[in-house]
């Protein structure tokens, strides 16, 4: 089967979570078209859509999946019973939507940021989370989630006027708990960049002041220094055992103690960051080549 019509999915209304960032989407589409491939996007929760009339679904931005988890599950299930060829895999995108996935990469070794998982229908206890914790500040966030939706910065001295909130919550969704990390203020963020495991480029975000959110839509910036080597293989060995067949990934990290500690493995919908690196759409491309190539030689 040769690669002519590709998918780009994505969402209804990307709102304003392009504020202040380039197009991407818009780059990357021009980019395959000018490789003579017929190139649509298509919004995964549209059921007008023939599935399997493309070579290739390509997951690039339905970044409103976390509000409607179960509709985003029986979408991949569709996707997976009708064999269309998905890039990320769908047992890759289910695996990864629920940041539950954490325990299995720790469980291999992976260092995490601490975690303290708060199930749903649970009451939330500040001196169980805050002792777990170990430190004055904690971040509370939906297990299913992205954009900073319904994260919540709290400190111990303040816990009491989140705790209400933070109970009702539970009743709709699991969350987890971690420690505030003063060196995502302080350093920024590392996001290592891979296409089909091979490392591309990575960038560092900074939140603007006063904030702890580095996403660029809440005033984040982004910087492109050259990352320390140590940090680098980790992320490498990181995308290696956990990103296979995987046409990208995002590993994201901060610093601590001179050591690379995972914050998230992005493999659904992450922004790529395509425009800070010469070379960047092209080594995706390659990447994409060798993906279908090598399902080809499978089939």
């Amino acid at each position: 089967m040769s690669l002519q019509q590709i998918a780009l999915v994505t969402c209804q209304s990307l709102g304003d979570y392009t504020t202040n960032a380039d197009s991407e989407d818009e780059r990357l589409y021009r980019f395959l078209a000018e490789k003579g491939h017929e190139i649509s996007f298509q919004v995964w929760d549209n059921e007008q859509v023939d599935w399997t009339s493309f070579d290739a679904i390509i997951i690039k931005s339905p970044w409103d999946y976390f509000d409607k988890i179960q509709a985003f599950y029986t979408w991949l299930d569709k996707l997976e019973a009708l064999g269309c060829r998905v890039l990320n895999p769908v047992q890759t995108l289910r695996w990864n939507a629920d940041k539950v996935y954490f325990k299995a990469m720790q469980a291999q070794g992976v260092k995490i940021v601490p975690t303290v998982w708060l199930e749903q229908g649970s009451t939330f206890n500040p001196e169980s989370v805050f002792g777990a914790i170990g430190q004055e500040k904690i971040i509370v966030k939906p297990r299913v989630s992205g954009a900073a939706k319904n994260t919540l910065a709290i400190s111990r001295a303040e816990v009491g006027d989140y705790t209400a909130r933070i109970n009702a919550l539970l009743q709709e969704e699991p969350f987890l708990a971690q420690p505030f990390l003063e060196e995502i203020k302080t350093q920024g963020e590392w996001s290592f960049l891979f296409f089909n495991g091979r490392y591309s480029h990575a960038v560092l975000k900074t939140a603007r002041a006063g904030d702890f959110r580095v996403q660029h839509f809440f005033g984040g910036s982004v910087h492109t220094p050259k990352p320390p080597a140590n940090m680098l293989e980790t992320a490498t060995t990181i995308a290696e055992q956990f990103a296979q067949d995987c046409l990208y990934a995002r590993v994201d990290g901060v610093e601590l103690n001179g050591e690379l500690v995972l914050m998230e493995l992005e493999l659904i919908e992450p922004f790529l960051f395509l425009s800070t690196s010469e070379g960047s759409l092209e080594r995706y491309y390659q990447a994409l080549l060798e993906l279908t190539e090598h399902t080809n030689a499978r089939v």
